[in-house]
């Protein structure tokens, strides 16, 4: 496959093979990917992401070029396939942040090289990758594991619940009414082993998790319905108290940025129960596996 847009495209043992390929090159300084240059178009800002690439494309031997939306002529109306027509050219492949999914679509129609999807409005492919790095590295099995989501049905949910049923991770994902995840990548979910469940109250939602997960309340974009949100999702916040029925060797993660006090109190990022910082790190190991995946 030329692209890593969706993970719903790539079967469980494609997704292990690349988990696989992150341990084998997190301690290699081979330069694999010497003269390859990778583009970085992103609309939204990024500080994980575009680090994690940089830094990766650097350790693999090869380059890569940063641009925000105002540095192309997006800002100014010019088509995105145009833009891929240019950037094929030029390129060996392109990482790209984008407000909407169908960008990154239209972009991988015009591009010959390989596109890489660095968040989308519907899914956010590197993030959970590198989670289920995390993931690999923590626990034996990760077959009948229970992920508790607390938060906003966003693109981190969205593949988070891809992921967990194609491993056969049972996820519940509490989430107030009218935030629900995806309802087609909930259906297709239910073709995977892993049971995902939609449980409106958190603390019912968390009893015996192993692995806790949490996301802001308000993503980019949003910023207008901010007092609304807050509102809505009060009840939503990972704390001690809604902690206290968990099992007693859980996890807490958190995709980052996080803002404390709302979505997730300091004592509890802070915690020994928490691997926000593994989440970050790995994000740059499964970047170097992506990119020599598709790159090389």
């Amino acid at each position: 496959m030329k692209d890593f847009l969706d993970l719903r495209d790539f079967s469980k043992a494609e997704l292990i093979n690349l988990l696989s390929l992150t341990k084998k090159l997190a301690t290699s300084d081979k330069k694999y990917l010497e003269g390859k240059i990778l583009g970085l178009i992103f609309e939204k800002p990024s500080t994980r992401t575009s680090l994690s690439f940089m830094v990766a494309m650097k350790k693999l031997g090869g380059d890569s070029i940063y641009f925000k939306q105002n540095d192309l002529q997006l800002s100014r109306g010019e088509p995105i396939k145009d833009i891929a027509r240019v950037f094929t050219r030029q390129v060996d492949g392109i990482a790209a942040r984008v407000y909407k999914h169908k960008s990154l679509e239209e972009l991988s129609e015009n591009a010959d090289i390989p596109i890489i999807n660095a968040l989308s409005d519907l899914i956010h492919p590197c993030q959970i990758l590198a989670d289920f790095y995390v993931l690999k590295e923590r626990f034996e099995k990760l077959r009948n594991l229970t992920l508790t989501y607390v938060g906003d049905g966003n693109n981190v949910c969205n593949s988070l619940i891809t992921m967990c049923s194609k491993f056969g991770i049972n996820m519940n994902v509490s989430c107030p009414e009218g935030y629900d995840p995806n309802k087609k990548i909930l259906r297709d979910a239910k073709k995977q082993p892993g049971k995902i469940t939609i449980e409106r109250d958190p603390k019912k939602a968390v009893e015996n998790a192993d692995i806790v997960y949490t996301d802001v309340w308000i993503s980019m974009g949003e910023e207008s319905e901010k007092e609304k949100r807050l509102k809505v999702f009060k009840k939503y916040k990972v704390n001690s108290k809604l902690l206290s029925n968990v099992k007693s060797d859980y996890i807490v993660m958190h995709c980052l940025p996080a803002h404390r006090g709302l979505e997730i109190t300091e004592k509890v990022i802070e915690s020994s129960n928490s691997v926000v910082w593994d989440q970050a790190y790995s994000r740059m190991l499964t970047s170097k596996a992506l990119l020599y995946h598709f790159l090389k």
